[in-house]
């Protein structure tokens, strides 16, 4: 560590962020301080006005600078058609594979373990957004982890027993993909979810 109190806090700062341990803290550091400081001027105001403004939408739980997000606000959404995701991130991925439909972030997956239960995801929330009437089927988007397909199938029971329709993101070979290169528990995976032609 420096010797400069103010380096020492700059670099634990840093490493709350995922993936930055220590030695890539204390080389960002550096280069801010020495390279880029008109740079690190404007990530901290980019960052304070960040973590003052932005809120979680009251419809979705996506991030959103006003009461509502500009998906859930939009009139071009397909209203009937609602993909619940894990986090905001996973709501960029799919936007970008032209999904037209709202949204619902969890901020998270089930795991008892880790203490995590249907409170801390916000499920109520989920509940009474189906409760509308408006919601013809639910695309259960969660990653495709242990957490993530018990997350998938707590949350495809409650919109089954609300007689709205529940389906899963299928997952298997990926398209452009090579069937010697795919790992064994993927190609199961593809051909066990595999469909009609």
């Amino acid at each position: 560590m420096a010797d400069s109190p103010l380096i020492n806090q700059l670099i634990d700062a840093l490493r709350c962020l995922p993936g930055i341990g220590p030695k890539s803290a204390q080389r960002i550091a550096y280069h801010l301080l020495q390279r880029d400081n008109e740079g690190a001027r404007r990530l901290a105001r980019a960052l304070n006005e960040a973590v003052d403004k932005v809120r979680h939408c009251e419809r979705c739980r996506a991030f959103s600078e006003g009461p509502v997000c500009r998906l859930c606000l939009s009139t071009k959404r397909d209203r009937s058609l609602l993909c619940v995701v894990e986090s905001p991130t996973d709501v960029q991925a799919v936007e970008e594979a032209d999904y037209s439909g709202l949204y619902f972030v969890l901020m998270g997956r089930l795991s008892p373990l880790d203490g995590i239960g249907p409170d801390d995801l916000g499920i109520d929330k989920l509940a009474a957004l189906l409760d509308e009437g408006n919601i013809k089927e639910v695309i259960l988007a969660t990653n495709l982890t242990v957490e993530g397909e018990a997350t998938a199938h707590y949350v495809g029971e409650l919109v089954h027993a609300k007689g709205i329709r529940a389906t899963r993101i299928a997952h298997g070979v990926p398209l452009g993909g090579e069937l010697e290169y795919i790992d064994s528990g993927t190609l199961s995976q593809a051909i066990m979810g595999r469909r009609e032609i």
